[in-house]
């Protein structure tokens, strides 16, 4: 097996704060707008779950059941949009807002004004060196659309999904369900946040640590769901 294989290959055990979780993904069907991501969980994770487990989602499988994914095709790009996807930075996690469609959709999700003013800060915050300033402003409406790409799991690399609507209800939702603490999480092998926990009083800078070599992957995997389980030493 070739270093850069090995080095793509997620390990399903991580240590932080000098303590040990093994990440479980879960794969399931190809989740589509019909589905009920409550039901869609607990169909896939009751056998598998064992007391203090934490079940975590991708965003994306929220929002595509929430009917948040367009086919390319039915986005009509402005000519803003065109004009303003050309300065994105493309980085090997995904096209982000780099293309015209994914653009439009920022556009329509956060408002023609506020798209703006993020670029205008962005643009003068790289001159003294700074990154980082259009998400932070634009907000995670912006950052969690996700662009089509090669390797995502068919239909899906002709769609562009929005991030979700209310997380942390959907994760409250799920969590009454299971029995489980639930988050439900945007993370990319760049980084990432979370959207919403089932409680407030979750972690979110642990979880962030504990999924921070994004353990679910982001290409063809079919696993959009993982469960957090705390290794005793």
């Amino acid at each position: 097996m070739s270093e850069d294989k090995k080095k793509k290959e997620k390990q399903p055990i991580i240590e932080y704060n000098n303590k040990k979780y093994l990440r479980i993904p879960v794969k399931t069907h190809v989740i589509v707008k019909d589905d009920n991501i409550v039901d869609v969980v607990k169909k896939y994770t009751q056998e598998i779950l064992t007391e203090d487990d934490i079940v975590f989602i991708s965003e994306k499988a929220v929002a595509i059941t929430q009917g948040r994914a367009y086919p390319l095709e039915e986005i009509k790009p402005r000519p803003l949009a065109k004009f303003l996807s050309r300065f994105v930075t493309k980085t090997p996690a995904g096209i982000g807002l780099g293309i015209p469609e994914t653009m439009e959709m920022a556009l329509r999700e956060c408002g023609v004004i506020r798209i703006l003013f993020a670029a205008a800060v962005s643009f003068f915050g790289k001159l003294i060196g700074r990154r980082g300033d259009f998400y932070r402003i634009a907000g995670y409406k912006a950052s969690s659309i996700d662009g089509p790409t090669p390797n995502t799991l068919p239909p899906y690399n002709r769609y562009v999904v929005l991030g979700p609507e209310n997380p942390d209800k959907v994760a409250k939702e799920i969590s009454q369900s299971i029995k489980a603490q639930v988050a439900i999480v945007d993370i990319n092998d760049l980084g990432g946040n979370i959207l919403g926990t089932s409680e407030e009083t979750m972690d979110r800078k642990s979880l962030l640590g504990i999924l921070r070599d994004n353990p679910l992957g982001q290409c063809s995997e079919q696993t959009p769901i993982g469960i957090i389980r705390r290794i005793e030493a």
